[in-house]
């Protein structure tokens, strides 16, 4: 491409991945469109990383790559302190396990203009594609993205984390990037630009490729922050008071929220009966306590049909069954995908706990709930 295009500072942080970091700066360098810059940004690492980081810094060369180190402030920060630094007219952002594929800026560069007077484009999203290996976890997050973009509108309400572009100048002027915000910096930016009367666009074609995510607890860890930074979002941007897109990227957590709640009212249905049954002798009881069983098994039952509903059918059960046909269909593996969902649904309401938490006490960027009349 010719230098006639605008100036894109390509923008990535990393804190602990030093196994990542070569791949994803290898591909950020690799990409067709010119004039491109690279800035990355090491958030108080330990691992290592730093030093590895430090080895790309190279303002020599056709792709400027520029490195920059901090305390351990996090992703929120470091994104704010590579925007401050960058001098591209769109900034793109990135994450370190990530790796875009080399028309992935040229792609979302194709989308700036907008089709018609409505959009006012502030921010080009493409698409993330994550790898799945052997296991459950990574195929289960991969069946799920997928899922999530499949119906994608152009017009969307979030541009995603690992695979976006904004124009720098209308990003400072909404604030940036708020380093006090607690996880999904990339909702509350996007959600703050459509405020403000901005669009952001999706691009099917402009794709990065997540590495696989495995472990468990790693997944876990995400969707917890996913539930806490939530709470946060849905109080500084409620329905009534937000313009254009509804939120398009819950995915599949409301139907897996309710998931736990079920497994709770399966397994107490029977407390009152085993009470009775263990307090009670006589035999007009004994007839009372029959009829009452029934009830009670018919109850969780019906509550255990509703589960496996959720399980197999409707937006979750497009996950888990997708999830299955990528590996082997076997009883083991049904009997994984139950319990990774059961878990997932304990660490959204986690999440929302430690989401409530944070507003009661006006941290990680809430404002508190409760005010003293002096303040």
């Amino acid at each position: 491409m010719s230098n006639q295009n605008p100036l894109v500072s390509v923008t990535v942080c990393v804190r602990d991945g030093i196994h990542w970091i070569d791949e994803c700066l290898e591909s950020l360098v690799a990409q067709t469109y010119r004039p491109l810059e690279i800035i990355a940004i090491d958030d108080g690492s330990i691992d290592g990383s730093k030093e590895k980081l430090l080895a790309w810094n190279d303002t020599e060369s056709e792709v400027s790559v520029r490195i920059f180190t901090q305390e351990a402030e996090g992703l929120s920060a470091g994104r704010q302190r590579a925007v401050e630094h960058a001098n591209g007219e769109w900034i793109a952002i990135t994450d370190i396990d990530v790796r875009p594929e080399p028309d992935w800026i040229s792609n979302m560069i194709l989308e700036i203009q907008p089709i018609d007077e409505k959009e006012n484009i502030v921010a080009i999203t493409g698409r993330t594609i994550f790898e799945h290996g052997g296991d459950i976890v990574s195929r289960v997050r991969s069946v799920e993205i997928e899922t999530k973009y499949r119906s994608r509108p152009r017009r969307t309400s979030l541009a995603n984390g690992p695979c976006s572009m904004f124009k720098r100048e209308v990003l400072l002027e909404i604030g940036g990037f708020n380093p006090l915000w607690y996880h999904a910096e990339d909702m509350e930016v996007s959600l703050r630009l459509i405020a403000e009367g901005g669009s952001i666009i999706y691009a099917p074609n402009a794709v990065v490729r997540h590495v696989p995510e495995v472990e468990s607890s790693r997944f876990l860890a995400k969707r917890r922050r996913d539930a806490r930074a939530h709470m946060r979002i849905i109080r500084n941007f409620p329905r009534s008071k937000r313009n254009g897109p509804g939120l398009d990227f819950i995915g599949s957590s409301t139907v897996v929220l309710m998931v736990f709640p079920l497994w709770i009212m399966a397994l107490t249905s029977g407390i009152p009966f085993l009470f009775s049954y263990l307090t009670q002798d006589d035999w007009s009881w004994e007839m009372a306590k029959a009829r009452w069983q029934t009830q009670l098994l018919l109850a969780t039952g019906i509550l255990m049909i509703l589960h496996e509903f959720i399980l197999w059918r409707g937006p979750l059960g497009v996950v888990n069954r997708g999830a299955i046909k990528q590996g082997k269909w076997s009883l083991l593996t049904v009997l994984k995908v139950r319990n990774l969902t059961l878990r997932w649904s304990i660490a959204l309401w986690q999440g929302l706990f430690l989401g409530f938490t944070d507003a009661l006490r006006g941290l990680n960027g809430h404002r508190k709930l409760f005010r003293k009349k002096s303040e």
